[in-house]
Formats: C-alpha cells, structure tokens, sequence
C-alpha cells in the first residue's frame, strides 16, 4: 500500500493555485491507496454541497481535480476549530477504495470550535490493503501547552486505537520526533512503531524547517509529521515529499510517504 500524509497549510499558501496543481499531479501519479490531510480548510461562508463540505473545502477541491485527470478518491472530513476567524479547518482522508465506516471525535478537553486549540480526529475503516485498516487523520496540539496539554489528547487517541487490529496514525502530531521525554517518545512507550524507523529506504527526515505557525520561535529542523502503527508492518520506503527537493514546496509542512503492507 502506497499512502501520504501531508498538512496542506490549505488557502494561506501563496500561489495557491500553482502548489494545488502540484499537489494533484504527484498523487494522480503515484495513485496512492491513503492520503490524510491536515488542515483542510474550507471559508465558513462558502455555499455547503454535501453534509459539511462546502464547495472550497481544499480536499474536496483536489479530489474533483483529481476526477478530472480519471483518478477516483473517496472522501471524508471533519472540522476541530475556526482558523483565522474565516475558515472551518479540519482534517480528512482519501482513500481509492470505498470506507466500511467512518467517524469523528474530539481528543482535546475543549470542544470549543472558537478555540484553535479545539483538536478532533477523523477515522476511516478501509478495506482491501491486505487487511482491513483502520486510517486516522491526526492534528494535535503540544507537549508543553499548559491550556490544553497534548497528553491528554495522546491518551484518547491510543485509548481509540486499543480496539484495531491494525491502524495507521498519519499526520501532523505536533511532537518532535528529534526531541527526546516529550509527545513522540510517550506514543512509542505506549505501543505504537513509527514507519520511518521500520523502513528498509529513508529519504529525508525533516519536515518542518524553522518557524511557522505553532512554532512561533523555532529555529530548528522538526520532524512532526509522522506514520505510527500498533500492528507488525514491512515498509519497504519512507519519504520526505513536497520539501523542494522531493517535489516542490506546497505548504509550510513537507509531506510524507511510505509504500508497506501488513506482515
């Protein structure tokens, strides 16, 4: 299975439109199995089309672009908080074949949509990637916020993971897996094995390089946005995309891929 995870930074990107058509050529090309999708922002004003999607919800937007070139993605998406005051941004997954089931919750203790700090996650049941495969599209918060700690929100997550098989966490968990005691360690304590140290090829660590928003002092490389799984997995790569060398920049995150398959 080919999967990506990426935080599109969607509709505050300049030349927007420009890093969109890049965005749906590198997946029209590698037709991946998975993608999830970090803020996945949509105006709260835009015309709704479908349940809560309006019709510039950014995966939305791809996935008709992608329909266009005769590539077909499934979709779901759902909202944590406003962003900027004008945006419902939210998290999503796409997957080639049909969902099973689908679902939204909150791991944050706010579920105060005003709040930025209001973190909620989307789940998909996905079949046929070698075994049913429970998808999580992960946004969180960070290891030292005394308003809204991440561990709490780390303690639901794995509390929802306890009852898969096999699951894959994909997104942007705010924890950097450089830094040692914090968020990334507490998740591998607890079960879970990060597809970057299982793969047999690495391209690239990094996926953040220096400040953006969050991270308003940082001055350092970070690797925050991750492929966790609790179940046995060969990954045969691992890679750093959209960084301006494995594809060009699309965000202020770089993207990640892997190809695997359940042992």
């Amino acid at each position: 299975m080919n999967i990506l995870t990426l935080n599109c930074h969607a509709w505050l990107e300049d030349r927007q439109q420009e890093k969109i058509d890049s965005i749906v050529e590198r997946i029209a090309s590698e037709e991946y199995d998975i993608i999830a999708l970090q803020e996945v922002n949509q105006h709260k004003e835009a015309p709704l089309i479908d349940g809560l999607i309006r019709e510039n919800n950014f995966a939305y937007v791809l996935v008709e672009r992608l329909k266009e070139q005769g590539v077909d993605y499934y979709m779901t998406w759902d909202f944590a908080h406003y962003g900027y005051d004008i945006y419902e941004e939210g998290v999503a997954i796409l997957s080639r074949t049909p969902f099973v089931s689908t679902e939204s919750f909150f791991v944050s203790q706010t579920i105060d949509p005003n709040d930025y700090k209001s973190r909620k996650i989307v789940k998909a049941v996905v079949d046929g990637m070698d075994a049913p495969t429970a998808i999580y599209s992960c946004h969180l918060g960070w290891w030292h916020d005394a308003d809204e700690p991440v561990r709490h929100q780390l303690d639901e997550l794995l509390r929802r993971v306890e009852d898969d098989d096999r699951a894959l966490l994909l997104g942007d968990f705010n924890n950097d897996a450089f830094i040692r005691g914090e968020g990334y360690d507490y998740l591998i304590e607890h079960g879970l094995q990060d597809l970057f140290h299982l793969a047999t090829e690495r391209e690239g660590d990094a996926t953040v390089q220096g400040k953006i928003a969050g991270w308003d002092e940082n001055k350092q490389a970070l690797r925050i946005d991750l492929m966790l799984t609790n179940a046995p997995i060969h990954v045969s790569r691992h890679a750093v995309v959209f960084d301006g060398e494995n594809g060009p920049i699309v965000s202020d995150h770089a993207g990640v891929e892997a190809t695997a398959f359940w042992r």
